[in-house]
């Protein structure tokens, strides 16, 4: 239950809950602008899921905190001011050791279900995720959902916790909290999910940009959208649910721009006529939700226009551009897996997944991958391989083959989904010689267009350096200009150099 309290926002008082991000608590007060990044551009949240790093403020004193991952406490102090990067540390935090059968990393649904088969045998289970609350992106926030929190009392909840890189071949290191936990394991389910794909266009860092989904875990986190005038744009099934969420929560969503062209989204919606009849019934009816709003496939922005903030966005349909008056963009151009901790600990990578055999093992032995890590596939896709990754380490394998029928038709789903969305070639022309790619670094597509590949434009602009350490930009130069990183170094997420000295 919410509770309402008070904090402070550049020293004036402000009231909010404590189920409010603080970005969210800032944007409803300060305006989107939460800081200013390396040039001096005023920048808002995009990602609103901790991977972009555009919302970090200093909160009671404590630079470069993530905003969007720090939900509001009674008396707390937040300040928008620019901060220094990095602080003394005043004491090397504990170093508190723990020990599971099996360690589960990301709380979505995919991880809830393995953590729960896992437990069902009586195995001590970890569940970490990196935000206050689980469920993930779908069901987070969503009284309507099933219960977040599997009841097995075997299940360790560990929330507001990151892993930063492996101590040994059976422990992590993670950040939690005001402590350091050294994550001890028998079997290991990765379970880390996905982000949102930005590719850089003309006005993009303006802040009322957000991502598709970024937008959506905003206003579940208490940013108020009731009245506002929303595009949503990009590519992919999710732009029709968030358009139902903000349009449930009193936004007027103004028009949905599909970048897919009507002839792959017909051929894909006859397709489950015969493979996914119930997906495609789960269709119609979020279409006749969000009737009134206008569809437009084949159709994407060209340029974010504004000025502090976004005020409207260019579309094209690639005949005619025409300009829509907006108070916020939401828009993301698919899905990519979350490869880091996996790369970082060996498993074997194929077309921008990991490789997993199908009882979701990967090429480390005890080490499993589930849901989008394997393949961008959804809901029913992460839930059946989250079950079973949890029989076969609980030693349940009766289980296991009636939920791998499941999971062929599942999976079939993924290889659709990618064909119908595919990226169209006119997206690798969005930016101008001007457009900023790296959003840390302020690197503009003209400085990156002077190399000759990845490292040496990294070395020379240091795009991929800053603090989201490449999540956002690695794509998009990829996407951009085919260069692509097969290495990660610890640790994956910023973290203080007391973490690492008592490691």
């Amino acid at each position: 239950m919410a509770e309402r309290i008070a904090i402070t926002v550049n020293a004036q008082p402000v009231e909010t809950t404590t189920e409010c991000s603080v970005a969210a608590a800032v944007m409803k007060t300060q305006g989107l602008g939460t800081h200013q990044s390396v040039t001096g551009q005023t920048r808002g949240p995009l990602c609103g899921m901790g991977v972009c790093f555009e919302c970090r403020l200093t909160i009671n004193g404590t630079p470069q905190q993530r905003s969007c991952q720090t939900l509001c406490q009674a008396g707390m102090r937040v300040d928008t001011s620019t901060g220094p990067a990095f602080v003394p540390t005043p004491a090397v935090p504990p170093l508190l050791k723990r020990e599971f059968d099996v360690l589960v990393i990301g709380a979505g649904p995919g991880g809830l279900a393995a953590a729960d088969s896992a437990a069902h045998a009586g195995l001590s289970v970890g569940l970490v995720d990196d935000n206050p609350h689980f469920g993930g992106q779908i069901w987070r926030h969503d009284d309507t959902k099933p219960p977040t929190r599997p009841s097995r009392p075997s299940i360790t909840f560990l929330n507001k916790t990151q892993v930063l890189f492996a101590l040994d071949g059976s422990t992590l290191l993670a950040d939690s909290h005001d402590a350091a936990l050294a994550l001890g394991y028998k079997h290991l389910i990765l379970a880390c999910g996905a982000r949102e794909q930005f590719l850089p266009f003309p006005g993009w860092t303006l802040p009322g940009v957000f991502g598709a989904g970024g937008l959506q875990s905003l206003v579940k986190s208490g940013y108020p959208i009731k009245g506002q005038r929303v595009i949503v744009a990009g590519s992919g099934p999710l732009l029709l649910a968030v358009a139902e969420y903000l349009r449930q929560r009193g936004a007027d969503v103004r028009l949905i721009a599909e970048q897919t062209s009507r002839w792959n989204l017909a051929r894909f919606t006859g397709s489950l006529l015969w493979s996914h009849p119930t997906k495609l019934v789960e269709a119609c009816k979020l279409g006749w939700r969000l009737r009134g709003i206008p569809f437009c496939a084949g159709c994407w922005p060209v340029r974010a226009e504004g000025f502090e903030r976004v005020t409207a966005v260019t579309l094209t349909d690639g005949r005619k551009m025409w300009s829509e008056p907006c108070d916020a963009l939401a828009c993301g151009f698919g899905l990519i897996a979350n490869l880091e901790l996996p790369m970082l600990l060996g498993c074997a990578i194929a077309e921008g997944f990991v490789k997993v055999d199908d009882y979701q093992r990967t090429s480390i032995p005890n080490v499993y991958a589930i849901g989008e890590l394997t393949g961008i596939g959804g809901l029913d896709k992460a839930i059946v391989e989250g079950q079973i990754a949890g029989a076969v380490v609980s030693g349940r394998m009766e289980h296991v083959q009636r939920r791998q029928r499941q999971l062929v038709k599942a999976r079939s789903f993924v290889a659709r989904l990618a064909e119908a969305f595919a990226l169209r070639e006119e997206l690798h022309h969005l930016a101008d010689r001007e457009t900023i790619v790296c959003r840390c670094e302020d690197v503009t597509f003209a400085q990156l267009s002077r190399h000759a590949n990845g490292r040496d434009a990294k070395l020379q602009t240091r795009c991929g350096m800053g603090p989201c350490q490449g999540r956002v930009c690695g794509p998009a130069v990829e996407f951009l200009f085919g260069w692509t990183s097969d290495s990660v170094r610890p640790p994956i997420f910023p973290t203080s150099l007391g973490n690492l000295a008592g490691s």
